[in-house]
């Protein structure tokens, strides 16, 4: 994975090196919990990528609940408890779903309440399900009594007669919810007490459903393992979290408030959306906050292209991409509408390169700011690397804007307000 900014990002060394003694004590701290191995910090989700016991606890859970039948898992959560599974499905696989009908297993995410899908969802499973070993449900909640994760559990798991058989429950130890599975004899996984939602993609919360599919879960970790490293070294001007937490925040004092994360491969969206709430989540309190949004290149183009290279300036982009595109197709040398010579015999790969560097250097000629984070490609070792990467940079951000980077006292008021409503009725 490359990093490149130099040029780009609007940030001269001395405000690099004006920054690094903020980050540098804690940094050592990351090192601590690094050193510590285990779940009693807040940072302590850096650690999940090395804790051989779950690994080994949801690979025992794989053999128990995989067979040769299995042709979907219905992933029952919503917002840190399945933003980071569903980036990784729809990167390996989901984004290409509706021209691969044939391939199994898929993933079904229940992430809403909404009427309709609901229903249709509960149809679905009713009349398609033939043999219960076709489908594996896993309920992803952290606190255990996320409402709309319990609503959607209790409508699956009191209608459809072989849920109980093939229900996984994820959730923190002793949680409302663990104790309720267990009076029912239900396998539970367990998600570190000090691991918030938003950063536990590299849990049981995420591993389970994503080793169920044949993920390579270990690669996704060892990318994970990799970034680590790579975000705890103590020099702060070759640590890449620490030099894009300094740039965005640079950028922030400066009126850039809005952070946009433009992928250059469409399958990775969803990656965007976990970033989104990881950022969204992490810093956007006491008053404070940047705006994060999702650009599809070169869809958005056609979209947003016009704002982004006309309108306000307060933005700061990333461009994200890979060194290489995997599958590839050429246009003819004789395409039947003759209308473009210059593409004629050209990759799909080169044309979509050849779209992103135009970008670059549209966004130059209007100075506007960006970054660019490189993939090797789209696989479980380059996504570990990059969600690791942002989850330390996030971290560091929370320390440069002076908040609390672990907590959403604002999204438990919510939470609280339904609840009372629904009291009520």
């Amino acid at each position: 994975m490359l990093f490149r900014y130099e040029e780009t990002a609007h940030v001269t060394d001395q405000e690099l090196s004006a920054e690094a003694p903020i980050l540098e004590p804690y940094i050592e701290r990351l090192n601590k919990v690094a050193k510590a191995d285990n779940y009693m910090y807040e940072e302590s989700s850096i650690n999940l990528p090395f804790d051989e016991h779950i690994l080994e606890k949801i690979l025992k859970l794989r053999k128990k609940y995989v067979t040769p039948k299995l042709k979907y898992i219905l992933d029952i959560g919503i917002g840190g408890s399945n933003l980071g599974t569903k980036a990784v499905y729809d990167a390996l696989y989901g984004y290409t779903d509706i021209v691969e009908p044939d391939r199994f297993p898929k993933m079904i995410f229940a992430d809403t309440d909404d009427p309709t899908f609901i229903y249709k969802l509960y149809e679905f499973l009713r009349t398609n399900i033939e043999d219960p070993r076709e489908m594996i449900i896993n309920a992803v909640s952290k606190s255990g009594k996320t409402t709309e994760t319990i609503v959607n559990l209790d409508i699956i798991a009191s209608n459809v007669p072989f849920a109980k058989e093939r229900l996984v429950i994820t959730t923190a130890f002793n949680s409302d919810l663990w104790k309720a599975a267990r009076d029912l004899d239900l396998d539970c996984l367990p998600i570190p007490n000090k691991v918030g939602g938003r950063f536990s993609v590299f849990s049981s919360a995420g591993l389970f459903p994503l080793a169920c599919l044949g993920t390579d879960v270990s690669s996704l970790l060892k990318g994970a393992m990799a970034a680590r490293k790579a975000c705890l070294n103590k020099n702060v001007l070759k640590n890449p979290a620490a030099i894009s937490a300094i740039i965005i925040f640079a950028n922030y004092t400066k009126g850039k408030l809005i952070n946009d994360s433009f992928f250059f491969h469409p399958e990775l969206e969803s990656l965007g959306k976990w970033y989104r709430q990881l950022m969204g989540e992490s810093i956007g309190k006491d008053g404070k906050g940047i705006t994060p949004t999702v650009s599809i290149g070169s869809t958005d183009l056609h979209s947003m292209g016009q704002l982004y290279l006309g309108g306000i300036k307060d933005k700061l982009f990333t461009f994200i991409s890979t060194e290489n595109h995997g599958l590839d197709i050429s246009v003819p040398q004789e395409p039947l509408l003759e209308i473009l010579n210059e593409v004629e015999e050209k990759s799909t790969s080169e044309i979509m390169d050849a779209i992103l560097g135009g970008v670059k250097v549209a966004f130059l000629k209007k100075d506007l700011p960006f970054t660019e984070l490189i993939l090797d490609d789209i696989s479980p070792n380059s996504l570990g690397q990059f969600m690791q990467l942002k989850t330390i940079e996030m971290m560091m951000l929370g320390q440069l804007m002076g908040v609390n980077a672990f907590d959403q006292p604002s999204v438990e008021s919510y939470k609280q307000e339904t609840r009372k409503i629904l009291t009520s009725k």
